[in-house]
Protein backbone atom coordinates (compact mmCIF):
# COMPACT_ATOMS: atom_id res chain seq x y z
CA UNK A 1 0.00 0.00 0.00
CA UNK A 2 1.28 3.49 -0.83
CA UNK A 3 2.25 5.80 1.97
CA UNK A 4 -0.41 8.40 2.73
CA UNK A 5 1.33 11.74 2.32
CA UNK A 6 -1.58 13.54 4.00
CA UNK A 7 -0.86 12.02 7.41
CA UNK A 8 0.80 14.41 9.81
CA UNK A 9 0.38 17.36 7.45
CA UNK A 10 -2.47 19.84 7.72
CA UNK A 11 -3.31 21.08 4.26
CA UNK A 12 -5.45 24.07 3.39
CA UNK A 13 -8.55 23.12 1.37
CA UNK A 14 -8.14 26.34 -0.60
CA UNK A 15 -4.55 25.47 -1.48
CA UNK A 16 -5.59 21.96 -2.54
CA UNK A 17 -8.34 23.38 -4.76
CA UNK A 18 -5.87 25.70 -6.51
CA UNK A 19 -3.41 22.81 -6.86
CA UNK A 20 -6.16 20.70 -8.44
CA UNK A 21 -7.10 23.45 -10.91
CA UNK A 22 -3.46 23.89 -11.84
CA UNK A 23 -2.97 20.17 -12.48
CA UNK A 24 -6.29 19.04 -13.96
CA UNK A 25 -9.16 21.49 -13.42
CA UNK A 26 -8.59 23.57 -16.54
CA UNK A 27 -9.50 20.54 -18.65
CA UNK A 28 -13.09 20.56 -17.37
CA UNK A 29 -16.01 22.01 -19.33
CA UNK A 30 -15.70 25.50 -20.73
CA UNK A 31 -12.59 27.30 -19.46
CA UNK A 32 -12.11 24.89 -16.57
CA UNK A 33 -15.62 25.10 -15.10
CA UNK A 34 -15.76 22.32 -12.48
CA UNK A 35 -19.15 21.34 -10.98
CA UNK A 36 -19.34 21.65 -7.20
CA UNK A 37 -20.28 17.97 -6.95
CA UNK A 38 -17.07 17.04 -8.77
CA UNK A 39 -14.99 19.31 -6.53
CA UNK A 40 -16.53 17.70 -3.45
CA UNK A 41 -15.67 14.21 -4.70
CA UNK A 42 -12.17 15.20 -5.85
CA UNK A 43 -11.36 16.97 -2.57
CA UNK A 44 -13.01 14.19 -0.60
CA UNK A 45 -10.39 11.83 -2.02
CA UNK A 46 -7.82 14.15 -0.40
CA UNK A 47 -9.52 14.01 3.01
CA UNK A 48 -11.49 17.28 2.79
CA UNK A 49 -15.14 17.13 3.85
CA UNK A 50 -17.93 18.82 1.80
CA UNK A 51 -18.51 21.81 4.16
CA UNK A 52 -14.79 22.62 4.04
CA UNK A 53 -14.84 22.43 0.23
CA UNK A 54 -17.79 24.83 0.01
CA UNK A 55 -16.20 27.24 2.49
CA UNK A 56 -12.89 27.18 0.60
CA UNK A 57 -14.66 27.80 -2.72
CA UNK A 58 -16.48 30.80 -1.19
CA UNK A 59 -13.19 32.24 0.10
CA UNK A 60 -11.48 31.77 -3.28
CA UNK A 61 -14.44 33.44 -4.97
CA UNK A 62 -14.22 36.44 -2.59
CA UNK A 63 -10.48 36.70 -3.32
CA UNK A 64 -11.25 36.90 -7.03
CA UNK A 65 -9.59 33.57 -7.88
CA UNK A 66 -12.72 31.60 -8.81
CA UNK A 67 -15.77 32.71 -10.75
CA UNK A 68 -19.23 31.14 -10.55
CA UNK A 69 -20.88 29.44 -13.52
CA UNK A 70 -24.65 28.87 -13.19
CA UNK A 71 -24.73 30.28 -9.59
CA UNK A 72 -27.65 29.08 -7.49
CA UNK A 73 -28.43 26.04 -9.62
CA UNK A 74 -27.97 22.45 -8.48
CA UNK A 75 -25.29 22.14 -11.16
CA UNK A 76 -23.32 25.19 -9.99
CA UNK A 77 -19.72 25.16 -11.15
CA UNK A 78 -16.60 27.27 -10.67
CA UNK A 79 -13.76 28.21 -13.00
CA UNK A 80 -10.51 30.11 -12.46
CA UNK A 81 -10.82 33.85 -12.90
CA UNK A 82 -8.72 35.51 -15.57
CA UNK A 83 -6.15 36.53 -12.93
CA UNK A 84 -6.04 33.02 -11.47
CA UNK A 85 -5.74 31.52 -14.96
CA UNK A 86 -2.70 33.70 -15.61
CA UNK A 87 -1.11 32.63 -12.31
CA UNK A 88 -1.77 28.96 -13.11
CA UNK A 89 -0.23 29.36 -16.58
CA UNK A 90 2.83 30.99 -15.00
CA UNK A 91 3.05 28.05 -12.62
CA UNK A 92 3.09 25.58 -15.52
CA UNK A 93 6.40 27.05 -16.63
CA UNK A 94 7.95 27.15 -13.18
CA UNK A 95 6.69 24.07 -11.33
CA UNK A 96 7.26 21.29 -13.84
CA UNK A 97 10.67 22.29 -15.23
CA UNK A 98 13.89 23.25 -13.46
CA UNK A 99 16.27 25.01 -15.88
CA UNK A 100 19.99 24.59 -15.38
CA UNK A 101 21.59 27.90 -14.33
CA UNK A 102 23.48 29.41 -17.25
CA UNK A 103 25.54 31.88 -15.26
CA UNK A 104 25.21 35.63 -14.85
CA UNK A 105 22.78 37.74 -12.91
CA UNK A 106 19.60 39.69 -13.54
CA UNK A 107 19.16 42.94 -11.63
CA UNK A 108 15.80 44.61 -11.15
CA UNK A 109 16.20 48.24 -10.06
CA UNK A 110 12.99 50.08 -9.32
CA UNK A 111 11.70 53.41 -8.10
CA UNK A 112 8.02 53.87 -7.31
CA UNK A 113 6.55 57.25 -6.29
CA UNK A 114 5.62 57.51 -2.61
CA UNK A 115 1.94 57.95 -3.39
CA UNK A 116 1.81 54.63 -5.28
CA UNK A 117 2.27 52.42 -2.24
CA UNK A 118 0.05 49.64 -3.58
CA UNK A 119 2.19 49.29 -6.70
CA UNK A 120 5.38 49.38 -4.62
CA UNK A 121 4.13 46.61 -2.35
CA UNK A 122 2.95 44.54 -5.31
CA UNK A 123 6.29 44.98 -7.05
CA UNK A 124 8.30 43.91 -4.01
CA UNK A 125 6.08 40.95 -3.23
CA UNK A 126 6.04 39.74 -6.83
CA UNK A 127 9.83 39.98 -7.21
CA UNK A 128 10.19 38.00 -3.97
CA UNK A 129 7.66 35.44 -5.22
CA UNK A 130 9.61 35.05 -8.46
CA UNK A 131 12.67 34.12 -6.40
CA UNK A 132 14.59 37.40 -6.46
CA UNK A 133 16.89 38.16 -3.55
CA UNK A 134 17.14 41.65 -2.07
CA UNK A 135 20.63 43.06 -2.69
CA UNK A 136 19.89 46.63 -1.47
CA UNK A 137 16.90 48.98 -1.14
CA UNK A 138 15.25 49.07 -4.56
CA UNK A 139 17.76 46.56 -5.99
CA UNK A 140 16.73 42.91 -6.44
CA UNK A 141 18.81 40.13 -7.96
CA UNK A 142 18.10 36.76 -9.54
CA UNK A 143 19.87 34.20 -11.71
CA UNK A 144 19.79 35.38 -15.32
CA UNK A 145 17.66 32.44 -16.46
CA UNK A 146 14.64 34.05 -14.75
CA UNK A 147 14.64 37.04 -17.09
CA UNK A 148 11.88 35.91 -19.45
CA UNK A 149 9.55 35.01 -16.59
CA UNK A 150 10.30 38.25 -14.73
CA UNK A 151 9.71 40.32 -17.87
CA UNK A 152 6.45 38.50 -18.61
CA UNK A 153 5.17 38.92 -15.04
CA UNK A 154 6.06 42.61 -14.74
CA UNK A 155 4.42 43.39 -18.08
CA UNK A 156 1.31 41.38 -17.19
CA UNK A 157 0.93 43.33 -13.94
CA UNK A 158 1.70 46.66 -15.70
CA UNK A 159 4.67 47.29 -13.41
CA UNK A 160 7.36 47.49 -16.08
CA UNK A 161 7.23 51.31 -16.11
CA UNK A 162 8.80 51.37 -12.63
CA UNK A 163 11.60 48.86 -13.26
CA UNK A 164 14.89 48.70 -15.15
CA UNK A 165 16.40 45.27 -15.81
CA UNK A 166 20.15 44.69 -16.16
CA UNK A 167 22.28 41.62 -16.93
CA UNK A 168 25.77 41.32 -15.44
CA UNK A 169 28.34 39.57 -13.25
CA UNK A 170 29.31 39.94 -9.63
CA UNK A 171 32.85 41.33 -9.33
CA UNK A 172 33.24 41.89 -5.58
CA UNK A 173 34.09 42.82 -3.03
CA UNK A 174 32.81 39.88 -0.98
CA UNK A 175 33.16 36.39 -2.52
CA UNK A 176 30.03 35.60 -4.50
CA UNK A 177 28.94 32.65 -2.27
CA UNK A 178 29.12 34.97 0.74
CA UNK A 179 27.09 37.63 -1.06
CA UNK A 180 24.50 35.06 -2.14
CA UNK A 181 24.03 34.02 1.49
CA UNK A 182 23.07 37.66 2.24
CA UNK A 183 20.73 38.02 -0.72
CA UNK A 184 18.78 34.83 0.01
CA UNK A 185 17.81 32.97 3.19
CA UNK A 186 19.60 29.79 2.14
CA UNK A 187 19.00 28.06 5.47
CA UNK A 188 15.29 28.70 5.19
CA UNK A 189 15.15 27.44 1.60
CA UNK A 190 17.13 24.31 2.51
CA UNK A 191 14.71 23.65 5.37
CA UNK A 192 11.79 23.75 2.92
CA UNK A 193 13.54 21.21 0.70
CA UNK A 194 14.28 18.92 3.65
CA UNK A 195 10.68 19.09 4.85
CA UNK A 196 9.51 18.11 1.37
CA UNK A 197 11.97 15.22 1.29
CA UNK A 198 10.97 14.01 4.75
CA UNK A 199 7.34 13.92 3.67
CA UNK A 200 7.53 12.77 0.06
CA UNK A 201 10.61 10.56 -0.26
CA UNK A 202 8.90 7.69 1.62
CA UNK A 203 5.85 8.10 -0.64
CA UNK A 204 8.01 7.71 -3.74
CA UNK A 205 9.75 4.65 -2.31
CA UNK A 206 6.41 3.04 -1.47
CA UNK A 207 5.02 3.59 -4.97
CA UNK A 208 8.18 2.26 -6.59
CA UNK A 209 7.64 -1.01 -4.72
CA UNK A 210 4.12 -1.37 -6.09
CA UNK A 211 3.32 -3.25 -9.27
CA UNK A 212 0.05 -1.40 -9.90
CA UNK A 213 -0.98 2.27 -9.89
CA UNK A 214 -4.62 2.43 -8.68
CA UNK A 215 -6.01 5.77 -9.90
CA UNK A 216 -7.62 7.13 -6.72
CA UNK A 217 -4.66 6.49 -4.35
CA UNK A 218 -2.32 7.77 -7.06
CA UNK A 219 -4.41 10.95 -7.35
CA UNK A 220 -4.43 11.44 -3.58
CA UNK A 221 -0.68 11.10 -3.17
CA UNK A 222 0.15 13.05 -6.33
CA UNK A 223 -2.05 16.04 -5.42
CA UNK A 224 -0.61 16.13 -1.90
CA UNK A 225 2.93 16.02 -3.31
CA UNK A 226 2.17 18.72 -5.88
CA UNK A 227 0.57 20.91 -3.21
CA UNK A 228 3.74 20.60 -1.12
CA UNK A 229 6.09 21.10 -4.07
CA UNK A 230 4.56 23.95 -6.03
CA UNK A 231 5.88 26.73 -3.79
CA UNK A 232 9.44 25.42 -3.70
CA UNK A 233 10.47 26.37 -7.27
CA UNK A 234 9.53 29.95 -6.38
CA UNK A 235 11.33 29.99 -3.02
CA UNK A 236 14.42 28.47 -4.63
CA UNK A 237 15.45 30.45 -7.74
CA UNK A 238 17.84 27.78 -9.02
CA UNK A 239 21.23 29.13 -8.02
CA UNK A 240 24.41 27.56 -9.44
CA UNK A 241 25.62 24.61 -7.35
CA UNK A 242 29.03 26.24 -6.84
CA UNK A 243 27.37 29.06 -4.87
CA UNK A 244 25.36 26.80 -2.56
CA UNK A 245 26.38 25.17 0.73
CA UNK A 246 27.69 21.60 0.65
CA UNK A 247 24.94 18.99 0.76
CA UNK A 248 22.33 21.30 -0.75
CA UNK A 249 19.04 19.32 -0.83
CA UNK A 250 17.41 21.14 -3.74
CA UNK A 251 18.44 18.78 -6.52
CA UNK A 252 17.28 15.73 -4.58
CA UNK A 253 13.88 17.23 -3.78
CA UNK A 254 13.42 18.11 -7.47
CA UNK A 255 14.29 14.50 -8.36
CA UNK A 256 11.73 13.18 -5.86
CA UNK A 257 8.97 15.39 -7.25
CA UNK A 258 9.91 14.42 -10.82
CA UNK A 259 9.72 10.76 -9.81
CA UNK A 260 6.27 11.18 -8.28
CA UNK A 261 5.09 13.16 -11.30
CA UNK A 262 6.28 10.43 -13.66
CA UNK A 263 4.77 7.57 -11.64
CA UNK A 264 1.50 9.10 -10.51
CA UNK A 265 0.56 11.95 -12.85
CA UNK A 266 -1.01 9.63 -15.45
CA UNK A 267 -2.96 7.37 -13.06
CA UNK A 268 -4.13 10.47 -11.16
CA UNK A 269 -5.49 11.87 -14.44
CA UNK A 270 -7.48 8.65 -14.89
CA UNK A 271 -9.25 9.23 -11.58
CA UNK A 272 -10.00 12.84 -12.51
CA UNK A 273 -11.39 11.70 -15.88
CA UNK A 274 -13.63 9.21 -14.09
CA UNK A 275 -15.04 11.92 -11.81
CA UNK A 276 -15.38 14.31 -14.72
CA UNK A 277 -17.39 11.78 -16.70
CA UNK A 278 -19.68 11.07 -13.77
CA UNK A 279 -20.28 14.66 -12.64
CA UNK A 280 -20.08 17.00 -15.63
CA UNK A 281 -23.48 18.07 -16.98
CA UNK A 282 -24.29 16.65 -20.40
Amino acid sequence: MAADSSKGTRRSPGSLILTFYGAYGREFGDAGSVPVAALIRLLGALGVDPPAVRSAVSRLKRRGLLTADRPGSKAAAYAPSQAAGELLADGDRRIYARPEPGGGWLLAVFSVPEELRTQRHLLRSRLARLGFGNAAPGVWIAPAHLEDEARHTLERLELEQYVDLFRGTHTGFAPTPEAVSRWWDLEGIAALHRAFLDEQQPVLRAWRRRRTRPPEPAYRDYLHALDSWRRLPYADPGLPAALLPAGWPGRRSAEVFAGLHELLGGPAAEFVAEVRGAEEPR
